[in-house]
């Protein structure tokens, strides 16, 4: 794939340039730690992943700070613990503490001198610009869930994306998706026509972390184990 052809890259934020199951895993942790389980963070995230998808398909109009608050209380009951709403409100307002991956801000630099850098994330307007301060990159375009009113993999999210390029004058044919989940992100890419650059975060780990299993048969067309390795690559 000749990655110098194109003119956007579109990426996905949490696990793609912020490390949200870090970020996941130390908000948990008292809630973790009341249910007295011995839950591993494989085991953590898992729980996690299956519990947020449950609750983006049943409100894919709830702001992600806001629906983050629910899965909080349903992971209690999952472990039989006594919810807490203080708790329940802090890990919502989590978002903006999860930490930055090591080399998303030099790659994304980098990768600015050359492509327009646009955001598609499953988040609300408040909670990204309490991440964008930790990024300090001026983004081309961000478009969140809360402006689209649904959840990726919803396709609705992509074509949102692509009609507002297109509106710009970018062809469909001129961006490159750029993501590390394969069930929020390649799939959906995909079928609507995007290419997609896998960043493999979890290279060489057991089980899927915080997203649900991909569909069978998801694709990308290039694989990195890191936004640098992109970067180096173009």
């Amino acid at each position: 794939m000749n990655l110098a052809g194109f003119k956007v890259l579109s990426f996905d934020c949490y696990g793609t340039l912020i490390d949200w199951e870090s970020g996941i895993l130390t908000a948990l942790r008292p809630l973790v730690r009341r249910s007295g389980l011995m839950l591993d963070g494989e085991e953590i995230l898992a729980t996690f992943a299956r519990e947020e998808a449950a609750q983006q398909a049943a409100t894919p109009a709830m702001p992600y700070a806001a629906l983050l608050t629910v899965v909080h209380s349903r992971l209690a009951r999952v472990w039989s613990v006594e919810e807490s709403a203080a708790e329940n409100e802090r890990f919502g307002a989590s978002i903006g503490d999860w930490p930055v991956f090591p080399d998303t801000v030099a790659a994304l630099k980098l990768l600015g001198q050359r492509y327009r850098l646009v955001i598609l994330s499953n988040v609300d307007r408040d909670s990204f610009r309490a991440t964008n301060a930790r990024l300090g990159i001026v983004f081309d375009a961000i478009y969140t869930a809360q402006d689209i009113g649904s959840y990726k993999p919803d396709p609705r999210n992509f074509g949102y994306l692509i009609e507002r390029l297109a509106g710009e004058g970018i062809q469909k044919s001129e961006i490159l998706h750029v993501a590390q989940s394969l069930f929020h992100d390649h799939g959906p890419a995909n079928e609507l026509g995007l290419a997609s650059a896998w960043i493999d975060r979890r290279s060489g780990a057991t089980g899927w972390g915080a997203t649900a299993p991909p569909p069978p048969g998801v694709r990308y067309d290039v694989r990195f184990e890191s936004l640098a390795d992109l970067a180096a690559a173009i």
